[in-house]
């Protein structure tokens, strides 16, 4: 008798401006899954939060035919509850391949508790304490991570032209301006003066109420994926080089023009430590599953400095997470069937907590 298919629920676009590279993410994932093994379901969340069930792709996906680079949100409008709990003879895991707000953040972990189904990546709680970058440095620094200089300005309550003046006296120039909960680089804005700061700000008050900004640091960007549950593992680093001022939008999902090396060209102690620093702040900021941890490397300065903790990173061909598993020795297809493990692993030991007084 054969096993009987999984049945994968891949959640993709959502409501928040990353919902074009979610297309693209879930396009590659669903183009990966071992067909043998899953029942690919795909579900796509348009710009208004109305849910699409998309049949037509799941006949493709059935019949073995090459998928989109990026995946279309149609289908007839369906129930969350009703297509993701399938029947009741499924085993269903939920892939939520949702970037940024509304689907990185803790809401669609939350209800996928509620809804009793095992999810692959971060929990509530680590996904939006990651989301919030303003949070997650304060954690890090809790647990001795180092990291860049920093300060939050909440709109409404921090002092406007006090935080120019802090920013001046505390970070120098340049600075870069960033919405607390966003990724992708979206909102984000190096300036180089005071006279530049205002209208950065201004930009990344339009995707948040929260913004981080950080000193610019002369440091390498190199990257390391994360993956596993209580014994987390770290991938070999990549290192990014930017084709423009920082390593923005443009350069991760449009022009393309950054350089990525991965391995990251590191002496082998350096390498050790950037991995050792990923697992203790995927650690730290309670992760399971997947991260991509970022960091600044100054080197002959302060060495490892941690600059954010993504819980969903980007599955493109462009995407640094899936590149880093793969020069560790794990392919794309085979990172899937871990993630969806891991997933079912943290759902059995979260299920067998008992509920009685």
């Amino acid at each position: 008798m054969s096993t009987p298919l999984i049945r994968l629920v891949v959640l993709y676009g959502g409501v928040s401006a990353e919902h074009d590279v979610s297309r693209v993410s879930a396009a590659h994932v669903l183009a990966a899954a071992d067909r043998s093994k899953y029942r690919l379901i795909p579900v796509g969340i348009d710009k208004r939060g109305v849910w699409h069930r998309n049949d037509a792709l799941a006949e493709d996906l059935a019949a073995g035919a090459e998928l989109p680079n990026s995946l279309e949100i149609d289908g007839p409008v369906v129930d969350p509850h009703a297509v993701l709990r399938g029947s009741a003879d499924d085993l269903t895991v939920v892939f939520p391949l949702l970037h940024g707000p509304h689907g990185e953040d803790g809401t669609v972990q939350g209800m996928l508790e509620l809804f009793k189904l095992p999810y692959v990546g971060c929990g509530v709680l680590s996904s939006s304490l990651c989301m919030d970058k303003a949070m997650a440095k304060e954690v890090a620094a809790r647990a001795g991570i180092p990291q860049c200089k920093w300060l939050t300005f909440r709109d409404g309550i921090t002092d406007a032209r006090q935080i120019l003046t802090d920013v001046t006296e505390q970070l120098g120039f340049p600075a870069f301006v960033k919405p607390a909960n966003m990724g992708s680089s979206v909102g984000v804005s190096r300036v180089e003066s005071i006279e530049e700061l205002d209208s950065a700000i201004n930009l990344a008050l339009r995707y948040d109420d929260v913004i981080v900004i950080e000193e610019g640091v002369d440091g390498r960007e190199v990257e390391v994926a994360v993956l596993g549950n209580t014994a987390p593992d770290a991938s070999l680093p990549g290192e990014v080089k930017p084709g423009s001022d920082f390593y923005d939008y443009e350069d991760k999902y449009v022009t393309g023009s950054a350089e990525l090396m991965i391995p990251a060209p590191l002496s082998d102690e350096a390498i050790a430590s950037v991995r050792e620093h990923a697992v203790d702040a995927f650690v730290a900021l309670r992760c399971a599953g997947m991260a991509r941890v970022d960091f600044f490397y100054e080197e002959g300065g302060r060495g490892w400095l941690l600059n954010e903790v993504n819980t969903i990173p980007g599955f493109t061909p462009a995407s640094m997470y899936p590149k880093m598993w793969e020069a560790t020795g794990i392919a794309y297809s085979d990172l899937i069937d871990r993630l969806v493990t891991l997933a079912l692993e943290v759902h059995r030991r979260r299920s067998s907590f008992s509920t009685e007084h």
